[in-house]
């Protein structure tokens, strides 16, 4: 929904002033890996990483993402303080979701590395808040990513960040324009927080379903291996070394690998890779309705494949003999018990399992009848989940661009108190 604009901008006569003539921007300490490891120790520093940020401009820690000091002694003049303003100056991803966003440190016992930079204000001439919503806008987004160097992980510097402009009113207006943001963005952030809620409790429905289906077998079920029930069961094939070798590829024969399986649902639709014959000849061509599984980095996950493919060795495939099972039965049976195949494969670098760990493993199978009947409906479930979850997409989607237009208004010399009421309207409409 778009904002209506203020013919009478007070920033017309407004010069943009660099960064630089504002702030600073330091770099932090270059830990060393065995500096930091993953912990849950509260006794620890933390060493704040990329990982830690989310692109809605807050930190967040979990047993996953947090590092914590284990040296004797932390560096000094690298821990920071509450109210400190950080931008995130590396991307591990060549998405670049969270290069140069922002976040305010609100904790205490928060070490500086060097992936992250902290701001240092010259004078009071800015307000802290009112530069951490410019680093949320998309222009001064698409700025730093637009300078950023890498290929697969991406980078920024001081530099770069200080050479970007903004538009600078009197402080009082400064105020003004925060407080209207922070009042909006609580609204919508609300939206947002709602909205997730009902997109996760759409998962939580089907996985549930799915749940008490494998675990109240009825009368006539049977435990089989998977092997029991395939015409062919085993692991794919990619011999040549290296794999990335240009002459396997640029051919018509797909290849897909463990993302293109733990991105699908419940099908495998596309691929990103393509064999040429000597891609093929060192593989195995596996047909449309073999059901996948991963085995290695992501482990447990499924899909069925809809289209002939190959796929290397950290793929399981399975051809299901349909006089005794139904691919879609059993891919919603790995499904169900993912939790518990992941988790053996915990306790190594990587996690991973291997083609015994589904060998000798035994699953419940009803009749071939039975099967196809519980295969129809979990994909009219599936189906009605795919629905929702789209609708809860989308208007995250446009609460997320809501943001966006407002934080345009807000630097643009366009944010009124009309603007902001009919953002909330806005906002209301999109959560309804």
């Amino acid at each position: 929904m778009s904002l209506k604009a203020n013919t009478n901008s007070s920033y017309r006569d407004l010069a943009k002033i660099k960064l630089s003539d504002l702030i600073d921007i330091t770099h932090g300490f270059a830990f060393k890996g065995a500096d930091f490891e993953k912990s849950n120790s509260k006794e620890k520093l933390i060493v704040l990483t990329p990982g830690n940020y989310s692109e809605n401009g807050e930190l967040h820690f979990s047993s996953k993402n947090t590092k914590r000091f284990t040296g004797d002694s932390p560096p000094e003049g690298y821990l920071f303080d509450i109210g400190d303003l950080t931008v995130v100056m590396t991307d591990l991803s060549s998405k670049m979701k969270i290069l140069g966003k922002p976040a305010f440190i609100d904790s205490p016992n928060i070490l500086h590395n060097q992936r992250i930079g902290r701001v240092l204000f010259k004078d009071e001439s800015i307000s802290p808040k009112y530069l951490f919503y410019f680093f949320r806008t998309r222009m001064f987004g698409n700025g730093v990513k637009s300078t950023a160097t890498g290929t697969m992980v991406r980078h920024t510097a001081p530099k770069r960040i200080l050479d970007c402009k903004v538009f600078l009113p009197k402080l009082s207006e400064q105020k003004r324009i925060v407080a209207i943001l922070d009042e909006v963005f609580a609204g919508i952030d609300d939206a947002i927080a709602n909205t997730q809620k009902n997109l996760a409790n759409a998962r939580d429905l089907f996985e549930s379903y799915l749940d008490v289906v494998f675990t109240q077998n009825g009368e006539g079920w049977e435990k089989r291996t998977l092997k029991e029930v395939s015409l062919d069961f085993g692991r794919g094939k990619s011999k040549h070394r290296p794999r990335n070798d240009p002459k396997l590829y640029g051919g018509s024969y797909p290849f897909i690998q463990t993302g293109d399986v733990r991105n699908c649902d419940h099908v495998v639709t596309e691929c990103s890779q393509f064999y040429s014959e000597t891609g093929l000849a060192q593989s195995k061509l596996w047909p449309k309705g073999t059901i996948c599984i991963t085995i290695a980095a992501n482990i447990a996950e499924t899909g069925i494949l809809g289209f002939d493919a190959c796929f290397p060795d950290s793929l399981i495939g399975i051809v299901v003999n349909d006089k005794l099972a139904v691919n879609d039965f059993i891919e919603y049976l790995l499904q169900a018990v993912k939790a518990r195949i992941k988790a053996k494969g915990k306790g190594s670098a990587q996690d991973n399992i291997n083609l015994g760990t589904f060998q000798n493993e035994k699953f419940p199978f009803p009749s071939v009848e039975k099967q196809v009947a519980i295969a129809d409906k979990l994909n009219r479930l599936s189906l009605q989940t795919q629905r929702l979850e789209a609708i809860y997409q989308q208007k995250l989607t446009a609460l997320n661009e809501l943001k966006q237009a407002i934080l345009q208004k807000a630097f643009t010399g366009e944010l009124t108190a009309v603007t902001a009421a009919e953002a909330t309207r806005a906002k209301e409409e999109i959560a309804a």
